[in-house]
């Protein structure tokens, strides 16, 4: 299986998802159509999970993103819990900024809805 990497822009973030178990976004996600955006991510998110590495790490480091994003999010992040499920080591980390309000109770409410636990990791402001 191949890595994925897509660079940031001003819609969509960073994507680096990586085949030894890494799997990264980060950034804004405002993207007109994010089922183009996100359809991609979710395949290779699917296909990973039919052959994981034996500890797979994923840090969620959105700064914002639009409703359409998180649909998507949520789908990608379900898989991700179902393989968690299945008896593989999974550690989802969710970034927020230090009073970013939203975005941390944005990862509360994901990890309610998909009964898992989730490491918050405060961003200090400079």
């Amino acid at each position: 299986m191949e890595s994925l990497f897509i660079e940031a822009t001003k819609k969509t973030p960073e994507v680096s998802f990586k085949a030894e178990g890494l799997i990264t976004l980060k950034g804004r996600s405002i993207p007109e159509d994010p089922s183009k955006f996100y359809d991609v991510l979710l395949l290779w998110v699917v296909e990973y999970s039919s052959h994981p590495q034996p500890l797979t790490t994923v840090n969620v480091d959105l700064e914002y993103f639009n409703s359409g994003t998180s649909k998507s999010l949520l789908n990608i992040l379900r898989v991700l819990v179902d393989l968690k499920n299945r008896n593989n080591s999974v550690n989802i980390n969710w970034h927020y900024e230090t009073g970013d309000d939203d975005i941390f109770e944005r990862g509360e409410y994901y990890s309610s809805i998909l009964d898992t636990k989730f490491n918050f990791i405060e961003i200090k402001q400079d």
